[in-house]
C-alpha cells in the first residue's frame, strides 16, 4: 500500500481528500502545517507528498526546499494543490522541483490521476536508475512536461508579437516549437472563398507550433496574436532530442496532443450539427477558459472571432449574445463580454 503525506493547513479539506485517499486505497499521514510535515516526511518517508502552498509556519515552497535538501526525501514525489492560479505561482513551484501542480478547486478523478500518474513514473525512474546507475550524472533530467515547460522558460528564445500580429505564416519552414508564456494565439486556415477559419485557441503555458520532428514539413495553417503574446521557442531539432531521451515525457506530451485533437473533433461535430446558441454558448465559455484561465473579467475579443470559432455568421453571432444579454447569462459593455452564468451557458441547447 502506497503512503501518502497530505499537508494542509484547512482542517476540513484535508479530512475530506484524506478520507478519498484512504477509500481509494492509500495510506494516509497528515500534517496541518509545513513545519509538521517536513518532520513527518522524514520520519515517514512516505511515497508521494501531496502539499498546499498558503500555509502558517512554514509554506508549501519552503517544505519542498527542505525536502529537496535530505537525501532520504529528496526524490519523494512531490504535488503541490493551491488556489493560486497565476502563471508565475506555477512556475515558481516547478523550478523548485515540484512534479506537479493541481489547482483548487480540483476534481477527484483530476486528483487520483495525477496521483498514480507521478507513483508509476517515480518507479519507472527508480528502474531506470537500477539498470544504468551512471546515466545522466552531471546534467539535468527532464522527467516530465512541466519540467520541459521549465526548460522551455529558462532556455528558450524571448519573442514579442503584439495584437494581430503573425506569428508564422502558412507554408513557413516550422524551424521551431514555442510555449506561450503570456496572451492568447489563434491558429487559422482559409475556406476556398478566402474566409478565415479558427481551428484552435491557444493560451498560457500552451505548446504551439508543433509539426513533424521528423520530417521539414512548412506550417499548415497561420497563427496570429489575439493579444500581445510572448513566447519562448526552442529549435525542433532540440526538442526532438530532448523527446528521444526522455520517453515518459514523450507519452505525456502524446497525451496532450491527443486531447487537443479530440477538442477539435468535438468542435467540429459542435460547428456541423448544434444549434446557434449551443454553438455560441460553448464558444463563449472556450475563450473565457483559455483568456481569462481561473479569473474572472471581461472578454475583449473580436465578435468576427468568436464567429469564425462558432461556424456561424457574424450577425447570428450578435443576435444571439444579445439574447443571452437579456436573459441574465453575460454581461456587454462596450465591445466587452462577462460571462455571469457559466453553468446555465453550459447547459444551453
Amino acid at each position: 500500500m502506497k503512503k501518502i503525506l497530505l499537508v494542509e493547513d484547512d482542517n476540513s479539506l484535508r479530512e475530506n481528500v484524506a478520507e478519498l485517499l484512504e477509500l481509494s486505497g492509500f495510506e494516509v499521514c497528515s500534517a496541518s502545517n509545513g513545519k509538521i510535515a517536513v518532520q513527518k516526511a522524514i520520519k515517514e518517508l512516505p511515497d508521494l507528498v501531496l502539499c498546499d502552498i498558503m500555509m502558517p509556519e512554514m509554506d508549501g515552497y519552503e517544505v519542498l526546499e527542505q525536502l529537496s535538501s535530505f537525501e532520504a526525501t529528496r526524490y519523494i514525489p512531490f504535488i503541490f494543490i493551491s488556489a493560486k492560479t497565476e502563471r508565475q505561482d506555477v512556475r515558481r513551484g516547478m523550478n523548485l522541483g515540484a512534479d506537479d501542480y493541481l489547482t483548487k478547486p480540483f476534481e477527484e478523478e483530476e486528483l487520483l490521476s495525477a496521483i498514480q500518474c507521478r507513483l508509476e513514473k517515480a518507479e519507472h525512474m527508480e528502474t531506470a536508475l537500477a539498470e544504468h546507475p551512471k546515466r545522466g550524472l552531471g546534467e539535468p533530467e527532464i522527467r516530465s512536461l512541466n519540467e520541459l515547460k521549465n526548460f522551455f522558460d529558462d532556455h528558450g528564445e524571448p519573442l514579442s508579437f503584439k495584437k494581430d500580429e503573425a506569428i508564422y505564416s502558412k507554408g513557413d519552414h516550422s524551424n521551431m516549437v514555442y510555449l506561450i508564456l503570456k496572451g492568447v494565439v489563434k491558429s487559422c486556415g482559409l475556406d476556398e472563398e478566402g474566409k478565415e477559419l479558427i481551428t484552435s485557441i491557444h493560451s498560457e503555458d500552451d505548446f504551439l507550433g508543433f509539426t513533424s520532428l521528423t520530417d521539414h514539413m512548412p506550417y499548415q495553417e497561420y497563427a496570429l496574436a489575439m493579444e500581445d503574446v510572448e513566447l519562448a521557442g526552442i529549435s525542433k531539432e532540440k526538442v526532438k532530442g530532448i523527446l528521444e531521451d526522455n520517453k515518459s515525457v514523450s507519452l505525456e506530451l502524446m497525451d496532450v496532443i491527443t486531447e487537443d485533437l479530440a477538442k477539435i473533433k468535438n468542435q467540429l461535430l459542435q460547428m456541423a450539427y448544434s444549434s446557434v446558441r449551443k454553438k455560441t454558448a460553448q464558444t463563449l465559455l472556450m475563450f473565457c477558459k483559455a483568456m481569462n484561465k481561473n479569473k474572472q473579467g471581461p472578454l475583449k475579443i473580436a465578435r468576427s472571432d468568436l464567429a469564425g470559432v462558432a461556424g456561424i455568421a457574424t450577425e447570428s453571432l450578435i443576435r444571439t449574445l444579445s439574447d443571452f444579454k437579456h436573459e441574465g447569462l453575460i454581461a456587454i459593455e462596450n465591445r466587452n463580454i462577462t460571462v455571469l452564468d457559466k453553468e446555465a451557458l453550459q447547459h444551453v441547447n
